[in-house]
């Protein structure tokens, strides 16, 4: 009996967990699919039958000149994941293994600021960026991504610093390493793991950003998040070209993703209770 009622609840949470896999899931598919369409069809209404037609994906890679806010995506989310990972090791490092009785105050407080509302810092960020003449510019969309994902990845990186045992670093140190040499050639080799699982998480992250994005440039520096925002016109929304465009966004990022889930899975959850 026992047994019976423990296949039925297995069987019970497998239909629920692929149900909201599916769910979750739909918006992609149906993007996809509108991407195939022509622009009568994606406005006519609701439909999974495509006409299979490709003239989207030719006009946004032609027309619209898809490669160069591709290539700003790949530069911004690599560079500013390079940034973060170079203030947030040392950072992460002192809390997990000098810690002072105000750390986890210093914790919340960083964390606490991806509660504030963006919107809310706009225009003095808008007027600082004119000022320095860094509006349409890749030093300050990278200095933005960093600044913006940066509790995360020291968040990231202090938990999985924590299940280091510190009698390795108290050995380096016997030894005569320095302070950079401890975090250079003992710590950081150990933390590849986390480190790399920090570092997709970033890069995702980054690629996904839309807010600052769309308002802090126009052509120059603008990733494919605004380019996808640009078939928003005064004469309509695109729908079909909009869809192609944003599949053409997805795609390395999903690519990427499904690749390194294990990565990404073990990262978010080390140092939980197992």
């Amino acid at each position: 009996m026992a047994r019976a009622v423990s296949t039925r609840r297995k069987v019970v949470f497998t239909i629920l967990a692929w149900s909201v896999a599916l769910l979750l899931f739909f918006p992609i598919l149906y993007t996809v699919i509108t991407s195939v369409k022509t622009e009568g069809e994606a406005i006519s209404g609701f439909s999974l039958i495509p006409s299979f037609t490709f003239e989207n994906y030719v006009e946004v890679q032609t027309q619209r000149d898809y490669w160069r806010p591709f290539t700003n995506s790949v530069v911004l989310s690599l560079l500013s994941t390079f940034v973060a990972l170079v203030i947030a090791v040392p950072a992460a490092w002192a809390m997990a293994f000098s810690p002072t009785p105000r750390t986890k105050d210093i914790l919340m407080w960083m964390l606490s600021t991806k509660m504030m509302p963006a919107v809310a810092v706009l225009v003095p960020i808008y007027l600082l960026f004119r000022d320095w003449g860094l509006l349409d510019t890749r030093t300050g969309l990278t200095f933005m991504l960093t600044m913006i994902n940066l509790p995360i990845v020291v968040w990231m990186l202090y938990t999985y610093f924590r299940e280091i045992p510190g009698e390795i670093l108290e050995a380096a140190r016997m030894d005569g390493a320095t302070l950079w040499g401890e975090i250079a050639y003992v710590l950081t080799p150990m933390a590849i793991p986390g480190i790399a699982s920090t570092m997709l998480l970033n890069i995702i992250l980054a690629w996904n950003e839309s807010f600052w994005t769309i308002r802090l440039t126009t052509t120059n520096s603008a990733p494919l998040t605004a380019f996808i925002a640009s078939f928003s016109s005064p004469q309509g929304l695109f729908w079909a070209k909009l869809s192609a465009a944003s599949t053409l966004a997805i795609a390395p990022i999903l690519i990427m993703g499904w690749f390194s889930q294990k990565q990404l899975v073990r990262g978010l959850t080390f140092g939980a209770v197992k």
